[in-house]
Formats: C-alpha cells, sequence, structure tokens
C-alpha cells in the first residue's frame, strides 16, 4: 500500500485540517494533552522533535502554547509540509520543517518528541526502528508522546475501528458503511493492540510507559527516554 498517496493528493491535503479534528475525538485536547506533557519534563527554552509533523496543526498548538519552544518538524509529504506553512504562519520563524523519514531528523538531542496519528501506517518492525530512532535522538528523561490507532488488548480491533467511523460520520449513521469501512482499514492499517504498543516502545528503550487518551480506536501513550 502506498501509505503517502493521501498526503500527496491536492485534494485530500487541502481537506486536513478540515476533517482531522472530524475524525479524531477531541482532537484539540489531544495536542493540549500532549503539550502539558511534554512540558513536564522540558524546559522553557526546549527544542521539541514532532515526526509526522504535515499539516502542522500540532505544531501550531504547541508553538502558540510554548512561546519559548524551539520545534523541528520532519514529514515525508512536501504538500503536507506545504500546509504546515501556511497553518503556521508567523510560528514558522521558531519551527524548523524538514523533507523526509526519521533520517531527516537532527541528532539533538531533544527535550522532547512527540509522534501524532503517524505510527499506525508503519508495519511492526518500521515502528520499532523509527521509536528506535526517536530514542536516540532525545536526552535521558525526556518525554515522548504518541497517539494513533490501536485498541484494547483481547478485543476486536474492527470493532473498534467501526465505532471510529461512526463518529466521523456526524450524519447518516451508516452502521453496515461503518463496518465495511472498518474492514477496509484493517487490511490497509497494521494496527496493533495496546500490549503490542506498549512493548514496541520498551524495546526500543522507552520507561514510565503510561496511556493517557483513549478514545474509540485511538490511544495515547507517555514515554520516558
Amino acid at each position: 500500500m502506498d501509505t503517502l498517496r493521501p498526503f500527496t493528493d491536492a485534494a485530500a491535503v487541502a481537506r486536513y485540517a478540515e476533517d482531522t479534528p472530524r475524525k479524531v475525538p477531541g482532537y484539540a485536547d489531544l495536542h493540549r494533552m500532549a503539550m502539558l506533557l511534554l512540558a513536564e519534563r522540558a524546559p522553557p527554552d526546549a527544542d521539541i522533535l514532532v515526526y509526522g509533523a504535515g499539516g502542522g496543526l500540532e505544531l501550531k498548538a504547541f508553538g502558540e502554547a510554548q512561546s519559548g519552544w524551539r520545534l523541528v518538524g520532519v514529514d515525508p509529504s512536501a504538500e503536507m509540509l506545504d500546509l504546515a506553512r501556511e497553518t503556521l504562519g508567523p510560528l514558522q520563524r521558531r519551527v524548523d520543517l524538514r523533507q523526509g523519514y526519521i533520517d531527516a531528523a537532527p541528532q539533538g538531542p531533544f527535550d522532547g518528541a512527540a509522534c501524532l496519528l503517524t505510527l499506525h501506517f508503519l508495519q511492526r518492525d518500521e515502528r520499532q526502528a523509527v521509536l528506535r530512532d526517536i530514542r536516540r535522538r532525545m536526552k535521558p528523561g525526556a518525554r515522548l508522546v504518541i497517539a494513533h490507532h490501536s485498541y484494547p488488548q483481547g478485543s476486536e480491533p474492527q470493532a473498534w475501528l467501526a465505532r471510529s467511523a461512526l463518529f466521523a460520520d456526524r450524519g447518516m449513521q451508516d452502521v453496515a458503511g461503518a463496518s465495511r469501512s472498518a474492514q477496509m482499514m484493517s487490511k490497509q492499517l497494521p494496527i496493533l493492540s495496546s500490549g503490542e504498543e506498549e512493548g514496541l516502545l520498551e524495546q526500543a528503550g522507552f520507561s514510565e510507559i503510561a496511556l493517557f487518551y483513549a478514545a474509540f480506536s485511538f490511544r495515547g501513550w507517555a514515554a520516558t527516554a
């Protein structure tokens, strides 16, 4: 599957800023929670890495809340980074936007890192490698915040994906259509259980792993480098 295709299509990119908050429960609150968790460990003049930063919405939220933070945003999609520049406006002077994958990120060390709505596109081995590379770029004791599609240990992933699809459908509430969407998503995205997610974080060298966000098929964790 070409996971970049939706993020290089001009129409999809144009809709991203409008569609994503509708699809992800508590989207703005997720950004604020991520910022607060990072700020617990990061100084007022922190250097923060955001991996999968295309669109710039979390960069904007972090930059508005923390006037002293310097932000690096990395994303493989040039089109999404163009959208980030539009989203950031004057905040762009504190943001270093880099096109590419994790190898495009500076070596750091960073005072914190975030990866939101990104890792569910990666196969397990790719996800493990990215987490390790992020960990290698972080200061000891710095915090990582991640959030993406996952599901509770021991449950059926398609059921949770269908609930998220229904949440995003504010009009028809088409249960059968949501089920079909969930089946398609489960084939396209390598979604892992919460236990598997926490295991990958631990294997990548993170500790103090804690769930802080759960909303149907979306889950978020904080972890310490």
